[in-house]
This record gives C-alpha cells, structure tokens and sequence, in this order.
C-alpha cells in the first residue's frame, strides 16, 4: 500500500522549501520522461569499441525508455521502441549485436527480457537467456561469474541482467546468482563511510561508478524476498550508502563527479542513479520518508534542469577507466546527449511512475 508522502512525492507536492508544490513547468516525470525517449529514438546507434557494437549505455537508456513507455501506459511509445529492437534484430545487423562473453557486452540481454517481460516475445526472452546463462558458464572456483572483476560498475551489469532472467523466469537460481555477488562486492569493496572505490586501481569515489552500485543495489532489493540470506547485509549496504549519498548532495541537488569532494564538478549521470535509488528506497518503505523524499525530489530537479531544448542531458561523464590519481577523474572529458546520461533520467521517472512496493 503507498504510503501517504509516497503518493505525495508521485504528485510532486512534498520537498523542502525550494521543492514545495507541484512540479514546475515541464519538469513532471511524465513529461520529462517522454522527451527522453523521443531523444532516444531520435538517435543514431551508440557503438562500443573495440567491436563497433551497441553500447551497454544506449541498452540501459533503451530499457529505461521502455519502462517509462510501459508505466506511463504510452501503448504506441512502447510499439515504436520495440519496432527499432526489431529492426535492429535482422541478420545485416548482426555485427552490431554483443555476443563478447565480457560484462559490458552481456548486459545487452536485459533489453529483450524486457521486451519478452511487456509482450511475451519468445524470441526475444531466448536473447536474453542465452546471456544470463552464458554469464555463469563455468564459473570461478568462489561460485562467481568469470565476469567478476570487483569493478563497482559490474554490479549492475552482472546484477541487473540475472536480476531480469529471474523476473523472466521465477527461477531462483538467477536470484541467488545476483544476489551472492551483490554481497561479495560489499564485502570488499564497500568503505566505512559507506561509498565506494571504482576498484583496486581506482580508489576513489567516481560518481557514475557508485552509480552503478546504487542502480544495481536497488533493482535486486525490488525483487529480493526478505527472507533470502542475502537480503540483512544487501539492504544494510544500500542504507550506509544512502547515509553517505544524503551527506554529499549538493545544496543545488546534485551529485559530483567525486562524490566525497564538494570541489568536484557536478556530474549528472550519478545524479540520475543517486536519485533513483532514494525515490525507489522511499516508495517501497526502505528509507525514511521525511528524510530521503525531499532529497529524491531535490536530485530530480536538479538533473531535469540540466535537460537541454533537445532534452539531452548536460554534464555527463563521457567514460571512465580507473585511475591512479584524483586529478584523473577530475579531468574526465564531459558533455551532453550522452546515453550514460539519458538513462538515469528514464529510470528516475519510471520510479516515480511505479506503483509503490514493486
């Protein structure tokens, strides 16, 4: 059952001071994520080197899109983003669909779950199994995926690809899969102060990269029973790390490309993750409302009003290997329309679109 500022912070009429009221002009989840997806299906295709295959980052913004289509009960969005899948599924194309058995290439398997998810595509559910099964073919000698690298950024990758064969599938094999990494991440790669190192080269806290973590954590915990062993220390770690994200917000709302240095720029990809993460904790019960509600609105508006005339997306990381050194992360190249970008902002108005508890 939605809970009485749950409902409110749907409606936009709930936040601090500067958030009070409904939404300003142009700015409601519905309209918002609406011009997102038409951006989206506007574009050319974003390919990845070194293969020169759809990006892992235009996957995530086509799934957004979708779910956006779906919630907002748009029937005729839904029709034109699964025609471009089609389209884009024909022998001619088959260069361009990721096979590479690396987690940036395996993630592409969660677009035609979704789509199988919406639709009952048959065809489409079997491109996204083969993947999810592919991810923990001969696994290590720990029971994780050989795609495990402990770079935070995997765990939505790997997570939110078995997240969706279980929700494809009801079976519980891909639950404890994206769930047994999930807990090994924290383990090692979760600080005291509740963020995150990119990884054992990178120790520092790279927005998108905690990002990643957040998006993961929160897309497994919607489907995670409470009963699961895993379920204590998965919501434990997104708890510490919400504390921390409340900590670091900006008095603008948003997130910076170092979380922990307010000197940073603020970047706008983590943004979308971060607030994602609060609206979805809050609307399901898992954070407090009075606390984490007018931040999630907060980080909304803050990122929608980086939203250019073309609805691309401004001050976004444009990609980022680990570094060594702060200064590498600092002098990250950034720009706007980048798909890193687009698909937070989707998935953020999917949450406030969602019924609560799902």
């Amino acid at each position: 059952m939605k809970t009485a500022l749950a409902m409110l912070l749907v409606a936009g009429v709930v936040g601090s001071d500067c958030c009070a009221g409904e939404w300003p002009a142009g700015r409601s989840p519905e309209e918002i994520g609406r011009r997102v997806a038409e951006n989206f299906l506007a574009r050319d295709n974003m390919l990845m080197p070194p293969d020169q295959v759809i990006h892992y980052a235009q996957v995530c913004t086509w799934q957004g899109a979708l779910t956006f289509a779906d919630l907002s009960r748009d029937a005729a969005l839904r029709e034109r983003l699964i025609a471009r899948y089609r389209a884009l599924m024909v022998p001619a194309n088959d260069a361009l669909i990721p096979k590479r058995e690396h987690v940036d290439w395996s993630v592409f398997g969660v677009l035609p779950l979704e789509i199988f998810l919406q639709t009952g595509d048959k065809q489409a559910r079997s491109e996204g199994m083969w993947r999810a099964d592919l991810q923990w073919s001969l696994p290590r000698e720990d029971g994780l995926s050989r795609q495990t690298r402990f770079w935070i950024d995997d765990m939505y990758m790997i997570g939110a690809l078995q997240t969706q064969a279980y929700r494809a599938t009801e079976d519980p094999v891909y639950l404890e899969r994206a769930a047994r990494g999930m807990v090994v991440s924290l383990e090692r790669l979760q600080q005291p102060n509740g963020l995150f190192f990119h990884g054992d080269e990178g120790r520092f806290h790279w927005g998108r990269g905690n990002g990643w973590m957040a998006a993961g954590m929160t897309e497994l915990l919607r489907v995670l029973p409470k009963e699961s062993r895993y379920h204590e220390a998965i919501m434990s770690g997104y708890r510490k790390m919400m504390a921390a994200l409340l900590a670091t917000q900006d008095g603008e709302g948003m997130w910076h490309q170092l979380v922990d240095d307010p000197n940073a720029w603020p970047e706008s990809s983590c943004t979308g993750m971060f607030t994602f993460a609060m609206i979805t904790g809050v609307k399901n019960g898992w954070l407090d409302e009075s606390t984490y509600g007018p931040a999630a609105r907060k980080g909304w508006l803050a990122l929608t009003g980086t939203l250019d005339a073309e609805a691309n997306v401004g001050e976004v990381c444009l990609g980022m290997g680990q570094k060594p050194t702060a200064q590498g992360y600092l002098d990250a190249r950034r720009g706007a329309g980048d798909f890193h970008g687009q698909a937070p902002v989707l998935w953020c108005a999917s949450a406030w679109l969602r019924p609560a508890g799902e």
